[in-house]
């Protein structure tokens, strides 16, 4: 039995992973995450309503289910997951946050605080009226190219026939393959006319645009504050928008105010208003504020409203400006106008997307015409055929009579073959070998119903045929003059702009930085408090004094500074921690306090402290750094006096770690300490002052599988015990040696 020879084709591997790799990002880019310039929606969007559109869900028929639709847009043109499918369908119901909504939900769709819609067996849909007209309206009148779908069963849109430039109006968010695009929403009437500006004069420059395009036109309203930013953004396709969400002062008996937020950026969407009320609240807690008495969401379905209580003399416009500078009341837009342009993914201009958009304008209105002129010279042959008829339905009728078939009379009809044919006389012959109608015309006289030869449907007929020469005379005349179709295309346009247009929402100036001037504190000492466990917390002097005994007992840190000062966390990986000491809360001594984790970058699972000492000693003293292989150096305290709340501490070797921070101030001896129980004492003065990116001097020779545990600083008379073996042993009776020397190993 003779089996197929397999033929082994030898190839690169890695040539086989970047083509592979290649043709699937380019999959992402093309068929999924990123819209295309005509008709500004992404494939899944485009089959969605192409679906609905097939079913008959449109706008003045019943809802129809999600779940229908998901189920037939995924089995038909879409074989992806149902949850992206329905996922975008949801999207394009929610008037939040589409400029223009292209679905008309039925149901629970979500909200503007972050609830999601109700699973689609539950929600109903159909087609939005600007949907089914404006981007639907002439997909009968062959206007696009369809194309097979995944299984080659049956036809899809490449792009629907969208009027009016969709990207811009709901603009588009999507993330492919090593790029993303993100594109605001603007307002219909002002896109339309910045189209009907163009076609006016296509040299018009994108400064000249923004005459009749302000700016993004968000549906949650908000402010634009950096207007002179926008005329770049537009001109490159990309940039940052700067939002505001609109903050209304309301006063209230007593002297009393509120803030009242009526409308929020864009940007804070869903899960983001839940956060900018955390923030709030923190701002209350951490003290940064003291002006806030309540916070409360009074949001509801006629708009969004969020209430700020305020204490009486409140400046009100430094707390809203806190508001801006802390939390997301102001946001920023990045704009990245990357759509599918001729095939490719490009980043467009305003003016590239207007132009885009107009040159497929008279490309479908071109088709649009050209179908439609075909139509009418179908019906004007008919309409000449008929008329004809009605000149000679003696005959006609003759020769119906006679014919022995439908063929042989249509074939008399057309060719005037009268063979087999009975005629009444010979001259009704010989008109009949002289007819010459076409096929169409013959296959309508041969339809034609009798009533038809009534004198007023005679009449209306030839009434109709004047009725198509004027449509024939007027299409051909669109096609043929740019000016002719630039003024069907303006009309269309004026139509849709009056019968969809909506004032602008998003407000669009210049405004100043936000500038918060927080109030001075009163400058006070107080005592920091730190436990084993890596609790903080501030009590105030007295409490301190009352309590001296039991604070230092029960605490690992504990010391008075300044409240304006910061606590300096120095951990075991390198890194350096701060803390506000305004940011700690000031409590009762037998409160717990807060760990150091909610307070500053300090993971307590990733790291173990150090050292702990406020800001101001740290930054006048010189501080000693240890490392396990006995890595020495001193660093300058001054070089951590940072703005940032986390910075390196030092450099550590690979394989390396600190074991060791402390503040050499007035200390003269190092104390080294190996697990092999080596101890090493050398004058301090042997370690160089290095910068804290250095990584110092070896401070001790150890042994090959030895490594440094601790280290000591000795200073004055006094005397320095340790537990070492279960007892008591005085760090003073170590050896004195140089740096860099193997230390001695204590007897017992």
């Amino acid at each position: 039995m003779k089996t197929e020879q397999e033929t082994i084709i030898a190839a690169d591997y890695a040539e086989i992973m970047q083509k592979s790799y290649i043709d699937y990002a380019m999959s992402v880019i093309i068929s999924r995450a990123l819209p295309d310039v005509r008709d500004g929606l992404k494939p899944v969007q485009r089959r969605t309503l192409y679906d609905m559109y097939e079913l008959g869900i449109r706008y003045d028929r019943p809802y129809r289910k999600c779940a229908r639709i998901v189920g037939d847009t995924m089995g038909k043109y879409h074989p992806h997951g149902d949850s992206s499918i329905y996922e975008a369908l949801v999207v394009m119901a929610q008037d939040f946050k589409k400029g223009k909504t292209l679905v008309d939900g039925h149901g629970n769709f979500g909200s503007i605080e972050g609830d999601g819609a109700a699973a689609m067996r539950y929600t109903e849909a159909r087609l939005e009226k600007l949907t089914q007209e404006v981007f639907l309206g002439d997909l009968d009148k062959d206007v696009v190219d369809f194309t097979p779908n995944f299984d080659e069963t049956e036809k899809e849109p490449v792009v629907l026939p969208v009027k009016i430039p969709n990207l811009l109006i709901n603009g588009a968010d999507g993330i492919a393959v090593g790029m993303a695009t993100s594109i605001p929403p603007h307002n219909l009437g002002e896109v339309v006319d910045a189209v009907k500006a163009y076609m006016r004069d296509s040299e018009i420059s994108v400064k000249g645009l923004m005459r009749y395009i302000k700016g993004p036109d968000f549906p949650t309203g908000g402010i634009v504050v950096n207007k002179d930013e926008l005329r770049s953004i537009y001109e490159t396709g990309s940039g940052k928008i700067r939002l505001r969400g609109k903050v209304d002062v309301e006063n209230l008996k007593g002297g009393k105010t509120q803030l009242v937020i009526t409308e929020i950026p864009y940007t804070m969407l869903g899960a983001n208003i839940g956060k900018f009320l955390n923030d709030v609240a923190a701002l209350v807690e951490t003290k940064k504020t003291t002006d806030i008495t309540d916070i409360s969401n009074q949001s509801s379905k006629e708009g969004i409203r969020i209430v700020l209580e305020l204490r009486r003399d409140t400046d009100v416009e430094n707390l809203t400006n806190l508001l801006y500078k802390k939390t997301r009341l102001e946001d920023t837009f990045g704009v990245n106008m990357l759509a599918v342009a001729d095939g490719r993914p490009e980043i467009l201009s305003l003016k590239q997307v207007i132009e885009h958009h107009v040159d497929f304008l008279f490309e479908i209105t071109t088709r649009k015409y050209q179908t439609l002129l075909a139509r009418e010279l179908e019906k004007k042959e008919i309409q000449e055929g008929l008329i004809k008829a009605c000149d000679v339905i003696d005959l006609i009728i003759e020769i119906l009579r006679g014919s022995k078939s439908r063929e042989q009379a249509k074939k008399c009809l057309v060719e005037g073959v009268t063979e087999g044919i009975r005629f009444r006389t010979k001259t009704s012959e010989r008109a009949a070998s002289r007819l010459r109608f076409t096929e169409r015309q013959a296959t309508a006289i041969l339809e034609m119903r009798l009533y038809r030869l009534i004198g007023l449907e005679i009449q209306a007929l030839q009434e109709e045929y004047q009725e198509t020469m004027g449509h024939i005379s007027r299409y051909q005349d669109i096609l043929d003059h740019y000016e002719s179709m630039s003024q069907v295309i303006i009309k269309e346009l004026d139509e849709i702009k009056k019968e969809y247009g909506t004032k602008r929402r998003t407000a669009i100036e210049n405004a100043e930085e936000a500038v918060y001037e927080e109030k001075k504190m009163e400058e006070m000492e107080v005592c920091f408090l730190m436990d084993r466990f890596g609790y903080m917390k501030i009590v105030d002097m007295t409490a301190y004094e009352r309590n001296r005994e039991a604070a230092h007992n029960e605490n690992k840190y504990v010391f008075t500074c300044m409240n304006t000062d910061k606590i300096c966390i120095f951990t075991d990986i390198g890194k350096m921690h701060t803390v506000r000491v305004s940011d700690i809360p000031l409590v009762r001594f037998r409160d717990k306090g807060t760990p150091a984790d909610n307070l500053s970058n300090y993971s307590s699972t990733q790291e173990q402290m150090l050292l702990v000492a406020p800001m101001s000693e740290v930054s006048r003293s010189t501080l000693l750094f240890v490392t396990e292989t006995a890595m020495c150096k001193l660093v300058d305290g001054g070089e951590f006096d940072a703005s940032k709340r986390t910075i390196a501490s030092t450099r550590i070797g690979e394989g390396d770690k600190l074991i060791f921070t402390g503040i050499a101030g007035e200390m003269e001896q190092v104390v080294l300490e190996s697990g092999g129980g080596y101890f090493l004492r050398f004058p301090l003065k042997e370690i160089p002052l290095k910068k804290k990116t250095a990584l110092g001097v070896r401070g001790m020779k150890l042994a090959e599988t030895d490594r440094l545990v601790h280290a000591y600083l000795l200073g004055g008379n006094r005397e320095y015990t340790i537990t070492w073996h279960d007892k008591e042993f005085s760090l003073n009776k170590v050896k004195m040696a140089g740096r860099d020397t193997k230390g001695t190993r204590p007897r017992g």
